[in-house]
């Protein structure tokens, strides 16, 4: 979706598929990172194991990391895994902000509900500042321009 391509990279409607980091270079100028999902519980625990371990080494290991996006689908309640996984890159000072998925399966009302709720959440497991938080919906292309303009923003700071 930011790049305009749906071809691009291949999504599957089973969580836990991608197990590879894959590396998208924008504008000759930087690189998207496409890492797996990290969240899928139900997956069996090896294999939980493997994408644990793809994601720290990435993330331990890039030297370029600016900004990490932690994707969060909006319709629920932030998890337990989320909520350990983002208390992991504030313990390692990643840098983050969450991307509020699938925006256009509620409506307007419910998803702000929810974000107010996630924010509760979050600051209830000890955080004093909240990280950016921003809203997308690949399939209505909501949010696109203000992800854009938000990864513009932080690569104007380097």
């Amino acid at each position: 979706m930011l790049c305009n391509n749906s071809k691009l990279a291949m999504t599957s409607s089973t969580p836990g598929k991608t197990k590879l980091v894959n590396h998208f270079l924008i504008n000759d100028s930087w690189y998207l990172v496409d890492l797996p999902g990290y969240g899928y519980a139900n997956a069996p625990q090896k294999v939980r194991n493997e994408i644990h371990d793809v994601i720290s080494d990435y993330i331990s290991h890039s030297e370029d990391l600016v900004m990490l996006f932690v994707l969060v689908d909006c319709r629920y309640d932030i998890t337990r895994i989320d909520l350990d996984f983002l208390a992991e890159l504030g313990e390692n000072g990643v840098p983050f902000a969450i991307i509020f998925t699938k925006t256009d399966k509620i409506g307007p009302n419910v998803l702000q509900e929810q974000i107010l709720r996630d924010q509760e959440i979050i600051a209830a497991s000890g955080w004093e500042q909240l990280p950016d938080m921003l809203k997308c919906s690949s399939a209505a292309r909501r949010g696109r321009d203000e992800i854009l303009d938000y990864i513009d923003n932080i690569l104007k700071t380097l």
